[in-house]
């Protein structure tokens, strides 16, 4: 089964033109996914014109991967937030990822935009052997940031009678890409130009302004919003505090009314999520996702999905048979907290970078908190997601996730997973050593090989072969490469180097 999700057959737009030549606007946004188009209608609203530019179609990056739970709290519980940012900050955090699902319930409303939006209820259980007092910890914190919350025993899953459980009142759930298709039509309305395939090359100030590089044209705006998750922006210093992380997704059918409408999660690590989609008749979909690791470390796809599928059909014996299977990305900060705001540095590039597993809320919240600051203002979240903030208190993460890149250079001096081309299979993609370079090889199911270097063109880490997603990821700042070496995903802008058989 190939990696589709159950979004992803939805249409956004008329397809947008390729950039050729020059255009200019008040505020460009490079990406389209939740922020880039949350950050052009909250701009557009204001009067601003705004130019959303995309290296893919519109909508067609990680947004269209997720599993859509709008959960206002940290998705790493706030106890661990808290012990890293502070009360003060946690709370501010909480306030503001709650004001997102506001937001995203009062535009869905005002722009009549049809998306299955609804308010339900969340509940966070014990996890299979996890001891009980996590969720006594989470419950104190959680009280102390005024999240509503209550304290019970079991959810209406099998064997989890007897969890202890935390439930949180008013959380929601949507269908991501209705909701952008109906901001992509208002923001075409407000006057919003949208350009797909066009990969963003080169950001930068001049002359009071900014210039944005393509391969055929270049935007100039007063102003832009690098809303890629993964910064094409700043080249090395943010992105030493985040990592990417692949997460799976199983959906199952099921007979409305066999499983209780909520959104369900556990806390074991990686911790598993749950949820309803409405389907056709009298079926909904089971979403049921987890059983994550660093990206590029692990080419098992099969595995976790059997495995997920294992853990759904304990839980809920009800769930009928697969119809959907994918992974996306999510990229974990190391407090937790979102990238956004200015780019430091810089006077008239603003960023909205790392998700941390919420980019929903992440992506709405973010709209706001730039388009204020662009237009002049300031903002009371500012201080939570400010790029140039320096976490102390996270240096143990940090130190962590950026073990990854020592160990991942030092794989150039390791042997190559096959001798030669010829053990390639049609479909597969392996690392080949040919003198001191590493090869990227992959054989389509033509026959035609295609051979790049396995060098990241980010900052030269060593690529890892995806066999579900057919692609390359970088383990270390979460760059995606096609087969043919062009970057499918941030922060790698150059496409692989090409290297002769």
């Amino acid at each position: 089964m190939v990696s589709t999700s159950l979004w992803m057959d939805t249409e956004i737009l008329p397809e947008a033109a390729e950039l050729k030549g020059d255009a200019h606007c008040d505020v460009a946004v490079v990406g389209s996914g939740i922020a880039g188009l949350s950050t052009a209608y909250e701009l557009s609203k204001r009067g601003q014109s705004v130019i959303v530019i995309d290296r893919k179609g519109i909508a067609r990056g990680m947004t269209a991967r997720t599993s859509a739970h709008l959960a206002p709290l940290c998705d790493d519980l706030m106890t661990e937030f808290k012990k890293l940012r502070g009360a003060e900050i946690a709370k501010l955090f909480y306030e503001s990822q709650a004001a997102a699902v506001d937001r995203i319930e009062e535009i869905q409303a005002s722009e009549k935009i049809a998306c299955d939006f609804m308010r339900l209820d969340g509940y966070l259980f014990q996890g299979n052997g996890m001891p009980a007092d996590i969720i006594d910890q989470e419950l104190e914190a959680v009280q102390e940031v005024g999240a509503p919350v209550h304290r019970l025993v079991g959810v209406p899953l099998k064997g989890c009678e007897e969890r202890h459980v935390l439930r949180y009142p008013r959380q929601a759930k949507i269908h991501p890409l209705k909701y952008l298709a109906g901001i992509a039509a208002v923001c075409e309305t407000n006057g919003v130009r949208f350009f797909a395939n066009s990969p963003v090359e080169e950001v930068a100030e001049r002359d009071g302004g900014v210039a944005l590089r393509t391969s055929h044209g270049q935007i100039t705006a007063g102003h832009a919003v690098i809303a890629t998750n993964a910064s094409i922006a700043d080249r090395f210093q943010l992105h030493s505090k985040v990592a990417p992380y692949r997460t799976y997704v199983v959906a199952f059918a099921i007979a409305r009314g066999e499983l209780p409408d909520g959104l369900y999660w556990d806390t074991e690590d990686p911790y598993h999520y749950v949820r309803l989609q409405a389907g056709p008749d009298d079926h909904d979909f089971v979403l049921v996702g987890g059983e994550d690791h660093k990206s590029g470390e692990a080419d098992d796809a099969d595995q976790r999905f059997a495995r997920l599928e294992s853990w759904a059909r304990e839980l809920i014996p009800a769930v009928g048979s697969v119809t959907h299977r994918w992974s996306g990305q999510v990229l974990d900060t190391i407090d937790y907290a979102g990238f956004i705001g200015r780019e430091p540095g810089s006077e008239r590039i603003y960023l909205a970078m790392g998700d941390s597993g919420q980019g929903l809320t992440h992506g709405v919240m973010g709209a706001v908190l730039n388009s204020s600051l662009i237009l002049g203002g300031d903002h009371p979240w500012r201080s939570v997601y400010a790029p140039d903030r320096k976490p102390l208190a996270a240096a143990r993460n940090f130190l962590r996730e950026n073990m990854t890149i020592l160990q991942n250079l030092a794989e150039y001096v390791a042997p190559g997973e096959i001798a030669s081309v010829e053990e390639l299979k049609l479909g597969e993609g392996a690392i080949l050593r040919r003198g001191l370079e590493k090869i990227a090889a992959y054989r389509d199911k033509a026959g035609e090989l295609h051979l790049h270097s396995a060098s990241c063109t980010h900052i030269g880490c060593h690529l890892h072969w995806n066999s579900f997603e057919t692609c390359w990821d970088c383990p270390c700042h979460g760059s995606i490469f096609a087969p043919n070496g062009q970057p499918i995903n941030a922060p790698a802008v150059s496409a692989l180097r090409p290297v002769q058989r």
